[in-house]
């Protein structure tokens, strides 16, 4: 049996991974609610369906538990935890460290522990490995095995599967990394083995660093080339078909999710402990993070075009979520907006039919208990502004157009559309 800490994006897609290959998985998790789910066979992630998880419960392969000393029934420990940013911007790993205090007096001579949580090179073979062997009494690479195996999950993908997402492993020793790589062979089709702990961490941070650059790229480039006339989106459509040497990227109205805004920070801080700067990254994360104030200026441009002010005016986010499709709204852009729009004097609203009520969140709390207004040409018509977020596929733009007065589009969402509504790209 293996145990898997963590049932959100991460955790729960890969346990039921594992138990649909025949694994028998324990998830374990602190929230009550998602192991009650589970255990009566419910969903609480939109992307993945209530049967599949039943099936497994049902199946026997597949159950959950809120105490962590459960984990001592295991052979294997796959961490699953948050890595957020603190208040400064410094990566916390205090949930990976909790986590291992926990399980640490439950481990079993000859166990596996595998990290997934993105973090800073180190983590593993320093900080999760001193909290593990301080409470286990056991020497981790000669009484337990210890890896690093970077999450890869891509929410609102239909094409994406856990199955045949390669997955990159990292051991203290080469025993670790020997025994980590026959552990998830048993749920994904391929494993690519690297050196160490340190390198599959590292190979993580270069993934999301990587979209981070490229993305501050398109979106320098989405300002500048708007000063001139040209649209950018039509640039990239252009430029991708080339067939070698070039990647597309789109711009936006900053960056969200869990991974792509706070991933790159974990290396920077990491940087400094070396002598090292990281400028690079350090100007992709000001420019991506820039966005959000060149929306709203856009906001503000496009209603005084209209004789109106952004002060005292109706504006409606379309997409709360971070991504299309997903109900996933960690580290929105929509909620910088919320902020900046009403600091401006705006009455803001939303519409997004897969984040219906606004949970409680660490950086935005405030917005908690807001709910999606209905989708209707009244309503919609009654706003002054609506600003295009997250372009999810359900949404009929169409109606959209023909509805509002005024529509500013950070996605391209209404391109050869036509209707009553005045539309700016932003």
């Amino acid at each position: 049996m293996i145990a898997i800490i963590g049932l959100g994006y991460v955790g729960l897609p890969l346990g039921l991974q594992f138990a649909a290959r025949g694994t028998a998985v324990l998830g374990v998790d602190i929230d009550a609610t998602k192991v009650n789910a589970i255990t009566r066979g419910e969903s609480y992630i939109r992307h993945i369906a209530a049967a599949t998880i039943r099936e497994q419960v049902e199946a026997g392969r597949f159950s959950a538990t809120t105490d962590l000393s459960q984990v001592s029934r295991c052979d294997a420990v796959i961490i699953c935890v948050p890595t957020p940013l603190n208040k400064n911007r410094e990566p916390d790993i205090s949930f990976i460290l909790r986590t291992g205090e926990a399980i640490g007096p439950h481990l079993r001579i000859g166990s596996l522990v595998v990290l997934e949580s993105t973090t800073y090179p180190g983590t593993t073979d320093e900080d999760l490995r001193g909290v593990l062997e301080a409470t286990s009494g056991l020497r981790a690479g000669t009484d337990f095995h210890l890896a690093f195996s970077p999450e890869r999950e891509d929410p609102g993908n239909p094409h994406s599967q856990v199955a045949t997402i390669p997955k990159v492993v990292g051991g203290l020793t080469p025993a670790c990394r020997d025994r980590a790589e026959a552990l998830y062979l048993l749920a994904v089709e391929r494993v690519v083995p690297v050196s160490s702990c340190r390198a599959a961490e590292a190979t993580k941070l270069l993934e999301n660093i990587f979209r981070s650059v490229n993305i501050a790229l398109v979106n320098e480039l989405k300002v500048v080339y708007e000063a001139m006339g040209i649209d950018i989106w039509e640039v990239i459509e252009a430029a991708k078909t080339k067939p070698f040497g070039f990647m597309p990227f789109y711009p936006g109205p900053g960056l969200g999710g869990h991974c792509i805004p706070i991933d790159p920070f974990y290396l920077t801080w990491k940087a400094r402990e070396y002598g090292q700067a990281t400028r690079f990254i350090e100007l992709a994360g000001e420019v991506n993070t820039s966005m959000p104030k060149h929306v709203v200026n856009r906001v503000a441009a496009a209603l005084n075009a209209e004789r109106k002010p952004l002060n005292g005016s109706r504006v409606l986010l379309i997409g709360l979520a971070y991504k299309a499709n997903v109900d996933d709204d960690r580290e929105s852009p929509a909620y910088v907006l919320l902020d900046l729009l009403r600091d401006a004097g705006a009455e803001v609203a939303y519409f997004d039919p897969f984040v219906p009520r606004i949970r409680k969140n660490r950086e935005h709390p405030h917005w908690a208990g807001l709910t999606s207004i209905p989708w209707d040409e009244p309503t919609v018509a009654g706003f002054d502004a609506v600003l295009i977020v997250t372009a999810h596929a359900t949404v009929d733009y169409q109606q959209l157009v023909d509805w509002a007065s005024l529509v500013i589009d950070t996605r391209n969402a209404t391109h050869g559309l036509t209707g009553k509504a005045m539309v700016h790209k932003a």
